[in-house]
Parts: structure tokens; sequence; C-alpha cells
């Protein structure tokens, strides 16, 4: 008999999630430009800011436990079926239910080589055991990940573009990838950063939601203005939608991020300028790093990956101390299993320039 309760299989083997840095340390009087955590370089939307104003005469009260405004609001602006629409508190939430409901021990979910580092914990904490499939030069690889799946896949995660590196797969790989999964084996999309691409082939995934029993496309409001209130959402068969209800906390999502998110949700054109904003500057902090001894992966993110020359220059440790000594924070890949990289979230004019000013300068 054991001496104290014990966690369930699989929860001790989970790397514990470490979030980007916030600050620069104790005693720092730098302004810091935190470009460690993928936020919204504008902020949030002024009419998700004004939404929160007469937030006081309701917070003694329970909120909507369904989200319905919320719900119906995404509806509207991504041309959805509100029934199909359930909101979490943060995609990651979503992402925990969806382990929870269709993993457990013994079976097995496939993942990318460089994905989030929250679906391995999702899977383990479920019982279930992730299962890595190679990427190529730093892309998901759909043969790979078709030929990681076993009979004991339950569950292929896959997020499109991925976090860290900013890549993506085309509609046509998307929908490759779909045919290749057995009927019983769910997939779930991932496009947390949708609002962001702009190539032209890409898709998020409704489409193949729609056609399908086994799709779910996850989104966030994280990336484009309102990481503090965690509002994530999820578009799915009814089936799947029902499943997670039946887990989901009757009041998981707070009042205050149900008015901002409907508010948020609705201003597209902040959302055009955050996009417009963001394009500019990734592709111009591309342009000015990509030399011999730091390459930049094409993004269709809200960062990029820059990846230090394993030979000669400087390494992504020491250009991160850099970068830190003048007021830039940037989050080193290490725990993704790539020690010579950095992942730089797009930010203010001020701060891109500050840190092409900086990377530009080790070499001299």
């Amino acid at each position: 008999m054991p001496a104290r309760p014990t966690p369930q299989p699989g929860v001790m083997q989970i790397a514990p999630y470490v979030p980007g840095r916030s600050g620069a340390g104790s005693g720092s009087t730098e302004k810091i430009a935190k470009l460690s955590s993928n936020e919204s370089p504008l902020g949030a939307s002024p009419k998700a800011i004004a939404a929160l104003e007469g937030l006081g005469d309701v917070v003694a009260s329970y909120p909507d436990g369904s989200s319905m405004a919320l719900r119906e609001a995404i509806a509207q602006v991504h041309g959805l079926e509100a029934r199909c629409l359930i909101i979490g508190a943060g995609s990651d939430e979503l992402l925990h239910l969806l382990a929870q409901t269709y993993l457990g021990e013994g079976d097995e979910a496939v993942i990318s080589q460089f994905g989030f580092l929250v679906y391995p914990i999702v899977t383990r904490g479920a019982g279930a055991t992730p299962v890595v499939a190679k990427d190529n030069d730093f892309c998901v690889d759909v043969d790979a990940m078709l030929g990681a799946v076993t009979q004991r896949t339950k569950v292929v995660f896959l997020a499109n573009p991925n976090n860290p590196t900013g890549t993506y797969i085309s509609q046509a790989e998307l929908e490759r990838l779909h045919a290749g999964l057995r009927p019983d084996t769910l997939l779930v999309v991932d496009s947390a950063y949708a609002e962001y691409v702009t190539a032209d082939d890409y898709a998020a995934g409704e489409r193949l939601v729609r056609a399908n029993d086994n799709v779910v496309m996850v989104r966030t409001f994280s990336k484009i203005g309102l990481a503090a209130l965690r509002i994530g959402w999820m578009y799915g068969p009814a089936h799947i939608v029902d499943a997670l209800n039946r887990l989901r906390g009757p009041f998981n999502v707070n009042r205050a991020a149900q008015l901002a998110g409907e508010a948020a949700v609705k201003d597209v054109e902040f959302i055009a300028r955050l996009k417009a904003h963001n394009r500019k500057w990734r592709d111009w902090l591309g342009d000015e790093l990509n030399c011999n001894q730091i390459r930049i992966l094409p993004s269709q993110g809200n960062f990029v990956l820059a990846l230090f020359a394993e030979d000669g220059g400087k390494s992504a440790k020491e250009a991160s101390k850099a970068l830190l000594e003048a007021g830039l924070i940037v989050r080193e890949m290490g725990a993704y299993g790539l020690p010579d990289a950095l992942r730089i979230s797009i930010g203010e004019d001020r701060a891109m320039r500050a840190v092409a000013k900086v990377l530009k300068g080790l070499g001299k």
C-alpha cells in the first residue's frame, strides 16, 4: 500500500510547461519589450476594453454557462453554426477536454516533432502515449505523420501554423492528412494563429470540420489581444461538442471574458490592423536578419523562429542575453529541442528595429 496518494500513470512523466519570460529580473530599470509570448503587438481591441466598463454591475452573478452570446458572435463573424461551437478558458482547456474525452491508457496521439508543448502534456495527462513524427526542414511532414499512425492512434494533433516554427501546411496537405486517417481517429486542427496567416493556399479547417465527423478546429483570442482573459473556442461536429460539454465545467468562462470576446470578434477592423502590422514587421525582420549565421524560418504566425549557426558566430543563448541587456525579452527554445533557436514575437515598431540592431551587431 502506498504511503501517500500517488498520481495517475503518466502524470509524473510530464515536463511542466514553462511560459515565456515576462520581466528582466529584480533591480532592472530598463523599459522592457516582451517578445516571448506571441501576444498582440497592438494590445486589445478598444471595443473589447469598452465592453468591460459595466462589469461591476454583474460580478456577483454567475456567467452564462453556455457562453451563448459569444458563440453567436463567433458564428456570425466566421460563418459557422453556433450549436457546433464550444468556448473554453483558453484553447488549452479545450485541448485538455479533447484528450480526456478521446484518449486513455493504451491509446496513442500523434504529434509533430516541433509541435506545441501542450499536446504531449494533455496526452500523458489522459494516460495515453504521445508519438512524435519527424518534421521536414522544420515543417510538418504529412507522410511522417501518417506513418506514425497505428491501430492505437486515437488523436492526431496538428498546429497550423505551427508554434514555435511558424511554418504551415497547405489546405491540400491538410486534406491529404485527414484522408489518410481512420474514421475513428480524431484530427485536432489547432489554428491559433489563423488571424495572422497571409498564405493564399492556407485553410483554417472550417470546411474540413463541416464535411467530416472526426475533425475539430481549435482557435484562441489570446493572440489577438485578450491573452489575460483566457478565451478559446472550438468548432466541431455536434456529437463531439456534446461529449465535451458533458465534461466541461458549468461556468468555465467568466463574464469578463465573454463580454470582451464578443466585442473583440466583431471588431474586424482592429483584427485587420493587427494582421497588416504583423505582416509588415514579420517580413521586415526576416529580410533584415537572414544571413549566413542566422536563418529566419518563413512564418505565418505573429512571430519568427531564428536559427543560429552551430559553427562560428554567436549562440542562441548569447543572443538572448544580448537582447535582454537591451530590454528585449525573447523565448529560448531548448524545451522544444531547439537549443540553437530563439522565437521572437512581432512587437511594436521600436522593438523590431531594436531586435534587428542587436542581432546584426553580434558578429562585429
